[in-house]
């Protein structure tokens, strides 16, 4: 699960601070104020792990990634090439990671991994000007290693740690070549050094985390008449949900609890359930269109309906919301999952029920361990927000298990708060017209109703 974040120069940002990431993260704020920049660093990163190309130190994007950010100029703060994109991320992780020091028999063990990174801009072509990891155990640094640039050679890095003890092997101390993407150690590193195989462990650990990243944007997949599946089990719905129907098929087998001594449910009754909650469905079932066949239709019937019809006939906001509801339940064990406004075409009584709809699924288990799913939100809904507020005052909720932020923008720079919530649910540091000004609106609708009222009714 991500801890923590900080992101230096990045678009909007000149430096977002180190923001905490809970369980359930979500940020509010204007239009153009940065919310979305967030997210696509992280799945910048993300598509910069899974690129076929390892020379690449980041992959910007094109047309078949989750975003598409241009060039270094357009995605450095000001678009300044001579600034430098810095950032630190930390995660902790599903099993304690262990490694020994066959030369100084010395055994390393943590649960934490913090990672920095420096890239700056050359001539157009991207550098790694340094990169870091650091294993940490109940929040103590147990190793690091460093990978940097050798002086001014843009070409040339070293590799050092000030907390194991790396044995060169002998012979001339050639320098090292550039690193693989933004975050990976040359093959050279394991030639040149005697026991620096442990740098191969820390590189796999930040690669399964950013693959345990799974987007889902604003603007999902109309849904379709028929549906064919083959039998295989998609990550998670994609990234406009077009998958959904596929998820929901290859999760039949599943069963979900609640919380720890909660009744499991099946997969596909946990979403039905969750559906027939939100108001929108009645019934819901995917169903085989005829035997020995792999399409699909997906019969669905609305409240005081009398008859099952097809999903793309009843309410748009249905199909935005199936994808959300799926995916809540589908990712794997310690996936985050990041979310661009939810709420979008939806009711207010149902953004509001979707909080509780992310509250369940962090606490919910399988096979008999939490799910440990994290959610990573992009919203503009004040009933969300209202109701994460209830539930922690209800106690529901843990304050730990919720981090809000307001984003702000500024021509110095984006600014993020953090909204501080109280064990009441209350929110100590509210931001003025945080949602507008609806006093405001009553008190000037009161003084129109007055006025009409003195002057008699219009002609």
């Amino acid at each position: 699960m991500l801890k923590t974040l900080r992101i230096q120069n990045f678009k909007a940002w000149k430096d977002t601070g180190e923001i905490r990431l809970a369980p359930i993260t979500v940020f509010f704020g204007g239009n153009s104020a940065g919310k979305t920049s967030l997210l696509q660093f992280l799945l910048m990163l993300k598509q910069t792990a899974e690129s076929s190309d390892r020379r690449r130190v980041l992959n910007t994007g094109d047309s078949y990634t989750p975003v598409e950010l241009g060039t270094f100029r357009d995605l450095i703060f000001e678009h300044d090439t001579k600034r430098k994109l810095e950032f630190q991320v930390s995660w902790s992780t599903p099993e304690p990671i262990r490694f020994s020091d066959s030369l100084h028999a010395t055994n390393y063990r943590g649960d934490q991994i913090d990672f920095s990174g420096s890239i700056i801009a050359q001539e157009e072509v991207q550098l790694v000007e340094f990169f870091e990891y650091k294993l940490l155990d109940a929040g103590k640094e147990t190793a690091s290693v460093r990978f940097s640039r050798f002086g001014a050679k843009p070409k040339e890095y070293k590799l050092v740690s000030t907390s194991y003890n790396l044995k060169r092997i002998q012979g001339r101390a050639w320098p090292l070549p550039p690193p693989t993407r933004f975050y990976g150690f040359p093959e050279e590193v394991q030639a040149y050094y005697q026991n620096a195989t442990f740098a191969n462990d820390l590189v796999l650990a930040l690669e399964q985390q950013l693959k345990k990243l799974k987007y889902l944007g604003p603007l999902r997949d109309i849904p379709k008449r028929n549906y064919a599946w083959a039998g295989d089990a998609p990550e998670h719905v994609g990234n406009d949900g077009d998958g959904v129907i596929e998820a929901l098929l290859a999760g039949a087998h599943r069963k979900i609890s609640r919380g720890v001594n909660k009744k499991a449910y099946p997969f596909q009754e946990v979403v039905a359930g969750w559906l027939k909650r939100l108001g929108l469905l009645e019934s819901f079932e995917a169903k085989r269109i005829a035997r020995n066949r792999k399409e699909y239709e997906v019969r669905v019937r609305t409240p005081n309906s009398r008859e099952d019809v097809d999903l793309p006939d009843v309410g748009f906001g249905i199909s935005q919301v199936l994808p959300v509801v799926v995916e809540s339940f589908y990712v794997a064990h310690n996936s985050t999952v990041i979310i661009e406004q939810p709420e979008l075409h939806l009711h207010p009584r149902v953004q509001t029920e979707l909080a509780d709809l992310f509250i369940e699924a962090i606490h919910s288990r399988e096979n008999g361990k939490d799910r440990a799913v994290q959610f990573i939100i992009e919203s503009h809904s004040e009933h969300f927000l209202q109701r994460l507020q209830r539930r922690v005052a209800e106690g529901e909720l843990d304050p730990s298990e919720v981090a809000l932020y307001f984003c702000e923008s500024d021509p110095k720079g984006s600014v993020l708060r953090e909204l501080k919530v109280n064990l009441l649910g209350e929110i100590d540091n509210w931001p003025e017209d945080f949602f507008g000004d609806p006093m405001e609106d009553l008190y000037q609708r009161m003084e129109a109703s007055a006025q009409k009222a003195v002057e008699g009714p219009s002609k």
